[in-house]
């Protein structure tokens, strides 16, 4: 009976305590698989391959995966993953309570998200972290593991990077510019690494080499040498590109042409290149000098008298104008206006450039040939001979004689179309020329007349 009683009690006392101890929580786990597009971690497994080492893992643990997630991003800066941004806020949630990754430095390489991932095993809501080698769990000794894996990812993170400033700086000091070397020079192939040379680019070399003496000695704009690049030699970069106009500026400023370089760019460290120089001092000075000196274009902004009414004869396209500004041996400047194809149309026209003054005297030189809706231009006419008129009227103080002497009957259409072209104003000259009852059309340096 004693015993009978014994056993009851003992079975009683472990329902008891079954029912006060914590039930054992499945783990839900997500794999988590990083790349980094750094340099310094390009060793590194691929996604693809740390998706099928752990899966395979998880196959052989009988682990349970409800997903799965993968980023191309350093961990060097805490918050600059969204990926791994995304997968705490799950496990906050309730989604994940375990994560399955490559190895600890996958989770974090820096202080920020390592101590994110901590407090979260702290509060109970990540429960473990399972890795190709090692498990860490909510428990004091195995946190702290992780944590000095971590550390020590960051360590030999930081350790690299001064590693590699110490390697660029004694690559400046050689005369060596780190990275690739700019437009007009070549990096020295199949040479031992660290130690390859900066060479002339045989093809765009004397390309560059004209474009500062353009400038400098011949003090032609920025925008005029970039039409000529673009227009005239089909220049291009080492991808077969064309240059932009901001690149052909850049390309101006720099100093590694005259064979010195700042690094980093503002930091006041200047060295002196191991390369041959490409120009001289001097012409950099005088090419700086004369770009900041030079009016100011309004690209896209200037307004030409001649655009939109004329088409090209070749390719049927619209009509530009492009003002280029000379500088003349005594030190002055004149302005050129010359009109040529957009090319909208046809990228390949070759419909030449014409002079503004040229344009001009082709168009009054066939004035009398023009047709025009003549009751418009009459009105205009009637317009302005009366208030010519009255102009003289008040000048005269009254004076009939003179007002008598503007018959509007004696107005000659063709001779005050004449006048308009060569005297008057933009608003002016579209006006008559729009009221054409033909299209004009340039067709190699010459206008012609189309039917509408």
């Amino acid at each position: 009976m004693q015993q009978q009683a014994q056993l009851a009690t003992n079975v009683a006392y472990g329902q008891i305590r079954a029912n006060l101890e914590p039930q054992a929580v499945p783990l839900r786990y997500c794999l988590y698989a990083r790349k980094s597009t750094e340099e310094d971690e390009r060793q590194a497994l691929s996604i693809d391959s740390q998706i099928n080492e752990m899966i395979q893992l998880s196959q052989r643990d009988n682990l349970t995966i409800i997903d799965i997630k993968k980023e191309s991003h350093s961990a060097k800066s805490s918050g600059g993953r969204p990926v791994f941004n995304e997968l705490l806020t799950d496990i906050k949630l309730g989604k994940f309570n375990a994560i399955l990754t490559w190895a600890p430095d996958r989770v974090s390489r820096n202080a920020g998200d390592l101590g994110t991932v901590v407090d979260l095993m702290d509060q109970g809501l990540l429960k473990e972290i399972r890795t190709n080698g090692q498990v860490f769990k909510n428990s004091p000794n195995e946190k702290f593991i992780l944590m000095i894996l971590c550390s020590q990812a960051k360590l030999e993170n930081d350790n690299k990077g001064i590693n590699v400033k110490r390697g660029l700086r004694a690559k400046c000091d050689l005369g060596i510019r780190p990275g690739h070397c700019p437009l007009g020079y070549l990096n020295e192939k199949l040479a031992v690494r660290g130690k390859s040379r900066v060479l002339l680019d045989p093809e765009r070399a004397p390309i560059i080499k004209q474009v500062f003496e353009r400038v400098g000695n011949d003090a032609i704009s920025g925008r005029e040498v970039y039409r000529w690049l673009r227009d005239d030699i089909k220049f291009t970069t080492r991808t077969g590109k064309r240059l932009t106009l901001s690149g052909l500026y850049r390309l101006l400023g720099m100093t590694f042409y005259y064979g010195e370089f700042e690094f980093p760019t503002g930091s006041g460290n200047w060295y002196k290149g191991s390369h041959e120089p490409l120009i001289d001092k001097e012409l950099f000075e005088k090419a700086r000098t004369n770009l900041l000196s030079a009016p100011k274009e309004k690209y896209g902004l200037k307004e030409f008298q001649f655009t939109k009414l004329i088409k090209c004869g070749n390719c049927g396209g619209g009509i530009t104008a492009e003002e280029k500004i000379k500088r003349l041996s005594d030190g002055s400047l004149k302005k050129y206006v010359y009109y040529r194809c957009t090319r909208h149309i046809n990228t390949d026209c070759r419909e030449p450039f014409i002079r503004e003054e040229e344009l001009i005297n082709q168009i009054v030189a066939m004035a009398d040939k023009l047709e025009f809706k003549d009751k418009v231009i009459q009105d205009k006419i009637n317009e302005e001979i009366k208030r010519f008129s009255m102009m003289a009227s008040a000048i005269s103080g009254g004076d009939i004689n003179i007002k008598s002497k503007i018959k509007e009957k004696d107005a000659d259409i063709k001779a005050y179309i004449r006048y308009v072209l060569e005297h008057g104003k933009i608003g002016e000259k579209r006006e008559i020329l729009g009221n054409l009852k033909s299209d004009l059309s340039l067709r190699d340096r010459k206008i012609y007349l189309t039917n509408t």
